[in-house]
């Protein structure tokens, strides 16, 4: 897993989603539930690229990606990204393995 911090890394990101997909994490370091939402996707295994931002640490960088794909800002908040568009998301205990799982056999 990889944090991105940049603008620029997130647009790499995206533009990679578009050859193949990819999950993307925003993550708060200091919420209780985020912090299990993010052992929960960090435990999950698949060969789909898994990135992940900390909001306290780049704020713009998440509102940027709520206004790219139009998904209201949430903490923790799990997306699958194809073609440069959320095809999925999840937040809170809504990260679960089984979902995440769903998901990808759904989209992945």
């Amino acid at each position: 897993m990889k944090e991105i911090q940049s603008m620029e890394e997130w647009e790499q990101v995206r533009n990679q989603s578009r050859k193949e997909p990819i999950f993307f994490m925003k993550h708060s370091s200091t919420c209780p539930v985020s912090v299990a939402g993010y052992r929960v996707f960090d435990k999950f295994e698949t060969d789909i690229p898994k990135y992940y931002l900390i909001v306290q640490r780049s704020r713009a960088l998440s509102n940027e990606v709520e206004s790219k794909l139009g998904i209201r800002h949430e903490s923790p908040q799990l997306l699958l990204i194809k073609g440069g568009e959320a095809v999925w998301h999840a937040s809170h205990y809504g990260i679960s393995q089984s979902n995440i799982t769903s998901a990808v056999e759904a989209n992945g």
